[in-house]
C-alpha cells in the first residue's frame, strides 16, 4: 500500500510539471487581440465612415450650383432670338438663397422683357422664404437628420464592441473550464491507470482479492469515457475559440496546442459595483440609439409643422451692366427686379396629417423607450443577483471540494492499513473529481456573469 502512496504523489507531480510546460494565453492578451483585430471590430469602426459619408451627402445640399442656358433661334436666314444666360446659386444654412447671373440675349424678334445691353446683363441678390421654410426646411432637415444619424453611428458602434466583449467573453471562459475539466479528467484516469498496476502487483503477491482488479480496471474504463468526452468539448471550444481570433493582416490565427487558457481560479475580477452599474443603465447604447430616432422624429415633427404655414417666397436682384456699378446702386431705387410668391392649401389636411402622423411616432417610440429602460433595468438586477447567487455557490462548493478531499485522504489511509476496501476509495475519490469539474463550472459561470452584468448596464471595452 506504501508503494500505491508513492505512485499517487509521483503522478501529481508529473501532472504540475506538464502544466507549466505550457503557454498561456491570458483573458486580457486575448480581449486585446479581439478588440483590435476582429472583424466586428473594424464592421463597428465603419458605420463611423457611413455617418461621415451621411453627413457630407446632406451638406451637398448647400453646395454652390453652377448652370448656363443657349436657346437660340434662325429661321430663312433671320436670327429669332440668341439668349445666353449663366449663373450661379449658393443656398445658406439661413434659408437665404444667394444668387447671380449673366445674360446676353440679341434677336430680331427677342421678347422685350428679354432686351439687355448689348454688352450682357449682371444680376446679383438672393431670395427668401418669409413663410414655410423659413424656420426649417427641406435641405435644413436632412443635414439636421445626418448629423442625428452620424452621433447614433458612435453608439451603434459601441453596441456592436459591447455584444462583441460579451461573446468573445463568454467563449474565453468556457475554453479555460474545457480546459481545467480536461486537466481533472486526465489526472483521474492516470490516478486510475497507476491504481489498476499497483492493485494487479499486489493481486499478484497476494495482498488483494481478485475482484479488486475487476473494480480498478471498471474504474479506469469508467474514467477513460469521460476524458474522451472532455477532449472532444475541449478541441470544439478550442475551435470556436479560434473564430475570434485574427491577426493585423486580417488573417484568421490557430491557436497550436501548446497553448493554454490562463486559471480559472486565477487574479480576481473584482466585485461590480451595483450603483455605478444602475446609473449607467440610463445611458445604455439601446437607449441612447432610440433617443436618436426620436430626434430624427423631432425634425421630421418640425419639418412637417412648417408645411401648414402658407408660402411666402420673395426674391430681389440687382441689375448693372459691370461690376463697379453694384457700389452705385441704390437699394429699391433704380436697376432691380424683384418678386413676392405667394401660395397655401386651403384645409392643409395633407399637412395636418403628416404633423399628426409623426406625433404619432413619436409617441409610440417614446413608449417602447420606456419599456425598454425597464426591461434593461430589470435584466441588469438579475444579472447581479445571478452573480451573487453564483460568488456565494464558488465559496460554499470550494469548502465543499475541501472537505471531499480531506475525506478521500482519510479513506486512503484506511485502505492502507487494511480497514477500507477500494470501492470505497474509488468512491470517495469519483466523489473529489465530480465536485472539482462543478467547482470549474461555477468559476467559468462566476466569471461569464461578470460580464454579463456589464453588458446589461451597457458597458463593454473600456
Amino acid at each position: 500500500m506504501r508503494r500505491f502512496t508513492l505512485l499517487f504523489l509521483l503522478v501529481s507531480f508529473c501532472l504540475a510539471v506538464r502544466a507549466q510546460d505550457s503557454t498561456r494565453l491570458s483573458f486580457e492578451e486575448y480581449m486585446e487581440w479581439v478588440r483590435l483585430y476582429h472583424p466586428i471590430s473594424a464592421q463597428a469602426d465603419l458605420n463611423l465612415r457611413m455617418g461621415q459619408m451621411e453627413v457630407r451627402q446632406a451638406r451637398g445640399g448647400f453646395d454652390p450650383l453652377l448652370y448656363g442656358n443657349l436657346d437660340k433661334k434662325d429661321y430663312k436666314e433671320t436670327t429669332y432670338y440668341d439668349k445666353r444666360e449663366a449663373g450661379v446659386s449658393i443656398p445658406t444654412w439661413m434659408g437665404v438663397e444667394l444668387n447671380g447671373s449673366f445674360e446676353q440675349n440679341t434677336g430680331y424678334y427677342l421678347n422685350p422683357e428679354s432686351t439687355v445691353p448689348s454688352g450682357g446683363l449682371l444680376s446679383a441678390g438672393a431670395s427668401v422664404n418669409l413663410g414655410q421654410g423659413l424656420i426649417l426646411d427641406e435641405r435644413r432637415a436632412a443635414l439636421r437628420k445626418a448629423q442625428i444619424y452620424q452621433q447614433s453611428t458612435e453608439v451603434e458602434r459601441t453596441k456592436l464592441l459591447n455584444e462583441l466583449k460579451l461573446s468573445a467573453t463568454e467563449m474565453y471562459w468556457k475554453w479555460a473550464m474545457a480546459y481545467e475539466n480536461l486537466k481533472v479528467l486526465r489526472e483521474g484516469v492516470e490516478l486510475a491507470e497507476f491504481r489498476f498496476r499497483a492493485v494487479k502487483i499486489s493481486f499478484e503477491q497476494g495482498d488483494v482479492a481478485a475482484i479488486d482488479t475487476v473494480e480498478a480496471f471498471s474504474q479506469l474504463l469508467n474514467r477513460q469515457y469521460r476524458l474522451q468526452t472532455a477532449e472532444n468539448t475541449y478541441f470544439a471550444t478550442t475551435q470556436e475559440l479560434n473564430t475570434y481570433l485574427w491577426d493585423e493582416s486580417g488573417s484568421p490565427m490557430l491557436l497550436g496546442d501548446q497553448i493554454v487558457p490562463e486559471s480559472l481560479f486565477g487574479q480576481s475580477l473584482g466585485n461590480p459595483d451595483p450603483e455605478e452599474l444602475r446609473t449607467a443603465v440610463a445611458f445604455h447604447p439601446e437607449l441612447r440609439l432610440t433617443d436618436y430616432e426620436l430626434a430624427s422624429l423631432d425634425v421630421e415633427k418640425r419639418l412637417k409643422s412648417q408645411q401648414i404655414i402658407p408660402t411666402i417666397k420673395l426674391k430681389y436682384n440687382f441689375l448693372t451692366e459691370s461690376f463697379s456699378q453694384f457700389e452705385e446702386s441704390q437699394f429699391y431705387e433704380n436697376n432691380y427686379k424683384w418678386g413676392l410668391s405667394v401660395y397655401t392649401p386651403l384645409l392643409w389636411r395633407k399637412s395636418r396629417g403628416a404633423v399628426g402622423l409623426t406625433k404619432a411616432k413619436i409617441d409610440f417610440k417614446q413608449n417602447a423607450r420606456d419599456l425598454k429602460e425597464i426591461q434593461l433595468r430589470n435584466k441588469l438586477e438579475t444579472e447581479l443577483n445571478n452573480w451573487q447567487v453564483l460568488n456565494q455557490q464558488l465559496i460554499t462548493f470550494s469548502a465543499n471540494v475541501e472537505s471531499l478531499q480531506a475525506l478521500l485522504a482519510g479513506e486512503v489511509r484506511r485502505f492502507e492499513i487494511g480497514e477500507s476496501s477500494l470501492f470505497l476509495v474509488n468512491a470517495r475519490e469519483v466523489s473529489v473529481f465530480d465536485s472539482r469539474l462543478t467547482l470549474n463550472e461555477l468559476a467559468s459561470k462566476l466569471r461569464i456573469s461578470y460580464a454579463k452584468t456589464r453588458y446589461a448596464a451597457g458597458l463593454g471595452f473600456e
